[in-house]
């Protein structure tokens, strides 16, 4: 898979990507899938999504950065597949993008998706460096570990 063109300088680039930019790529390239959810019972269905696989470049470093991703929600009227979403992370793979501009990135695009009642997320980076990132959003609820 090949990266969007032009979202950012080759070399040591210290800006920020595009947001809007890469967003449109994402859709246009890995797009996240929903599917009809029906409530059958009373009560809060909470659902959650993980994965191990997170991978994106450094901007600083131009090294990769490794992490995991998990994303707790009450559907509304739709679930997100989960293939989509394997491979919309997969297409962070040779992105260069801060960590917390990733977790703005997928928060966003998962709720655009989704429109969930509630939801919360955490990208979990591995430490590099002697140094560990953990980022969280939070939406319409309390904030959580």
């Amino acid at each position: 898979m090949s990266t969007p063109q032009k979202l950012y300088r080759e070399g040591k680039d210290y800006q920020q990507i595009n947001f809007a930019k890469l967003r449109a790529w994402l859709k246009k390239t890995a797009p996240l899938v929903v599917f009809a959810y029906e409530k059958a019972a009373p009560g809060e269905q909470w659902i959650s999504i993980s994965t191990p696989e997170l991978t994106c470049i450094c901007p600083f470093s131009d090294f990769p950065d490794f992490g995991r991703v998990e994303i707790h929600y009450v559907p509304s009227r739709r679930c997100l597949e989960l293939k989509s979403f394997k491979l919309y992370i997969n297409a962070f793979r040779d992105i260069k993008i801060f960590h917390e501009a990733i977790t703005e990135v997928i928060f966003a695009d998962f709720l655009a998706a989704v429109k969930p009642k509630k939801a919360w997320m955490k990208v979990d980076m591995n430490a590099r460096g002697n140094v560990k990132t953990v980022c969280r959003k939070y939406w319409k609820t309390s904030a959580r570990s």
